[in-house]
Parts: C-alpha cells; sequence; structure tokens
C-alpha cells in the first residue's frame, strides 16, 4: 500500500502493518506513531524486521506482499551506512543531486557548512575520509528541509571516535532542523545516547517503546543511562532477567 499524507495530525502514523517474504511474516501488525521533530531509535536483533520497516517508510517496498496503513509526510530523505555518495560528481553536486529549489548551490555550500565541510565542495567523495563522506551524506538527506529522516544505521562503518563525533553534530543538526527521525542501529548506546524515544523489534512485533527522560547531555556512566542500557540489553535478550 502506498504511504499518503497525514499531516493535520503526527509526521508518521503506521497502523495493522503486515509485510511477508514468501511464508515468513517479518513485521506482524506493527502501530507506531512518531510526533513531528520525534527522534526515534529503533533496535533489534538480526531479522527483526528493523530494514523491512525502514524500507516500507521510504517507499522502497512497493513489490512485498502485506497489508496495514502508512502516514507519511512529503518530504523524506533517508541516510545509509554506505554514503551513496557518486564519485564521477563533486562534493557539492552530490549534495544538491536532485535539489529542486532557487539557488541550489548557496543552499548546498550552507548545508556543507553546517557539517563541517566549508571549502570541500569542489573535492571529490575519495578525496574524503569515511567520516567526511558521511557528512556529506547527512548535508546532502537535511539540504531538502525533510519533515521525515530515515537513517539506517548511518555511522556503523565509521570508528569509535568519528562515530562519538558523528552522533554529535546528528544531535546537533536534528535539534537545528527539527525533522521526525527513524534511526535503525545495532548499538544499544547509540539509541540511549541520541534518541528521545527507544523501540525494539522481536519477530516482528514491538515488545519495549520506551521513552528514556534523560538529559540532552548525556554520559554513559549516569545512573539513568544505565537504567535504560540494562533495559534494553535486557529486551534483546543480552542480559538475563534478574
Amino acid at each position: 500500500m502506498a504511504p499518503h499524507v497525514d499531516q493535520l495530525t503526527r509526521s508518521v502514523r503506521i497502523s495493522g502493518l503486515t509485510r511477508r517474504f514468501g511464508e515468513k511474516t517479518v513485521l506482524d501488525g506493527i502501530d507506531l506513531d512518531i510526533e513531528p521533530g520525534e527522534f526515534v531509535a529503533l533496535l533489534g536483533r538480526s531479522g527483526s524486521g528493523k530494514s523491512t520497516l525502514l524500507r516500507a517508510l521510504a517507499g522502497l517496498d512497493h513489490d512485498v506482499a502485506g497489508s496495514g496503513d502508512l502516514a507519511i509526510p512529503d518530504r523524506v530523505s533517508v541516510v545509509f551506512q554506505d554514503s551513496r555518495l557518486l564519485p564521477w560528481r563533486r562534493v557539492l553536486d552530490n549534495v544538491i543531486l536532485a535539489l529542486r529549489v532557487p539557488d541550489p548551490r548557496q543552499k548546498g555550500l550552507d548545508a556543507l557548512a553546517e557539517v563541517g565541510l566549508a571549502g570541500r565542495e569542489r573535492a571529490w567523495p575519495n578525496q574524503l575520509s569515511g567520516g567526511e563522506q558521511q557528512r556529506v551524506a547527512l548535508a546532502r538527506s537535511l539540504v531538502s528541509e525533510p519533515e521525515l529522516l530515515l537513517a539506517d544505521e548511518p555511522f556503523g562503518a565509521l570508528d569509535a571516535l568519528t562515530r562519538i563525533k558523528m552522533h554529535g553534530l546528528l544531535r546537533a543538526l536534528c535539534k537545528r532542523h527539527q525533522p521526525a527521525v527513524l534511526l535503525v542501529t545495532h548499538d544499544v548506546d547509540e539509541a540511549v545516547q541520541l534518541a528521545d524515544r527507544i523501540v525494539v523489534l522481536d519477530q516482528g512485533r514491538i515488545s519495549v517503546d520506551v521513552r528514556p527522560g534523560l538529559p540532552e547531555s548525556r554520559k554513559a556512566g549516569d545512573p539513568g543511562f544505565q537504567e535504560v542500557r540494562e533495559l534494553l540489553l535486557r529486551s534483546l535478550g543480552v542480559v538475563e532477567e534478574a
């Protein structure tokens, strides 16, 4: 079923969403609403349906069997683990590709400045580090001012120090631009560090839906951070119930 717009109520509304691949049901009656500006992290074991849900929201699963209702905004952007930059286009051209606004070049330059790459607009993608390439991907995803940002493990291929920097950048950019965000991740700490709300998928159904209620400046050693972390690890079967 094709997504449609429901701007009077919520950025995202998912009702009874089911997706099947052959005899296997990957999503089993998912209900989920995401408010405008809300940052939601989606956790789950491999095969739990995380990427299938993201693809449904991105409108990339037209030929998949299923049912249910999706309501999403008009402007949706996706960031993948791979930056997916076109190697034959310079950085600025990658950012403004398909952008249809007055003076797209200036919009692209402003977006690059936001991600800390001012002055690199003429560089080729292969001249950038992995972290810089993901910064370009973020600039490209936000230059169109999306109402919904879908992020599929965007920092999974980066080293630990670069990931920490990218976490801070993503949080700051989302606070500034205020899209609704759905971040798919395997990293529990990343979810607690970034999200206003964390959802866990288990065998195609939502098993946990928690709002950590943590301050914006979060430290892994804080008791509240650890409480949420342990709850999520238990739900994922990593830590056994006491």
